[in-house]
């Protein structure tokens, strides 16, 4: 017995000792997220009107899942180019059209796992609908990924010209190619751009010849409003517009996309 009395207060002590070594322990505590500069704000406290249909915290994308760094379904912009939507949205709603937003700022984050997803060749669950042409190998290459996004300096907004209602997206609907006309493809109740957003095509270029008609007309009638505010247009994706000049030419920011990020500017 005085044996395992022996042994009990062994163990007390040890626990004690483990006890005080814990609390004295420092605690590990997270490294704070990086803060979204004074110059950027959420694009609602400008224009509220404004349709956001933001893909990006959804499973709605090219690879099938939400993507890194998008907290919140909100889009962030610097307030430059969020006051020249606002201009472009005034000229449309005179004309009974609408914006509605895709994508805006896009943390370095997020850049980083579409390239972590780019590398996996077996990860395919989106090529029906958003690259049923283009084999995924060859992303790079044909530049629809890439390791730095202007999304990620703050001026640049994805987007398109819509009629009310919009519709969203329900998880596991059956795909269709984003090339397909109109009446097949994801119907997301914009006017008929002649293929659908983030489409890894060639259709996607703005200026592709094969875009004729109404489409074509609706590409066009997006870039005019969109230049006449002050944004150029990327030649290989109709929907990708940069305000000019940028405030941050060569900073790619990697804050979260999160109501508090930039809450009180």
């Amino acid at each position: 017995m005085t044996e395992i009395r022996r042994v009990l207060r062994a163990l007390a002590a040890t626990a004690a000792a483990l006890s005080v070594a814990t609390a004295a322990a420092p605690v590990a505590r997270a490294a704070p997220e990086p803060e979204a500069p004074e110059e950027f704000v959420a694009l609602r406290s400008v224009d509220p009107t404004i349709i956001q249909e933001m893909r990006y915290p959804t499973a709605h994308t090219f690879m099938g899942e939400p993507v890194d760094g998008y907290r919140e379904p909100v889009c962030i912009l610097t307030r430059p180019a969020a006051r020249a939507l606002h201009t472009a949205q005034t000229r449309l709603l005179r004309r009974g059209y609408t914006l509605k937003v895709y994508d805006c700022y896009r943390p370095q984050r997020a850049v980083d796992h579409f390239v972590r997803w780019a590398k996996d060749p077996d990860d395919r669950v989106m090529e029906g609908e958003f690259y049923p042409r283009v084999d995924k190998s060859r992303l790079f290459e044909d530049g629809y990924i890439a390791e730095k996004s202007g999304h990620s300096r703050g001026s640049t907004v994805d987007l398109t010209v819509v009629r009310l209602p919009t519709r969203p997206y329900l998880p596991g609907e059956p795909l269709a190619p984003c090339y397909a006309p109109e009446s097949d493809r994801f119907p997301d109740s914009s006017v008929d751009m002649g293929t659908g957003y983030d489409c890894f095509d060639t259709l996607s270029h703005t200026d592709d010849p094969r875009i004729q008609g109404v489409r074509r007309a609706n590409r066009q009638f997006l870039k005019r409003t969109l230049t006449g505010a002050g944004f150029v247009n990327l030649a290989e994706e109709w929907w990708h517009y940069t305000f000019a000049p940028e405030l941050f030419p060569d900073t790619y920011f990697d804050f979260p996309v999160a109501r508090r990020s930039v809450a009180g500017h």
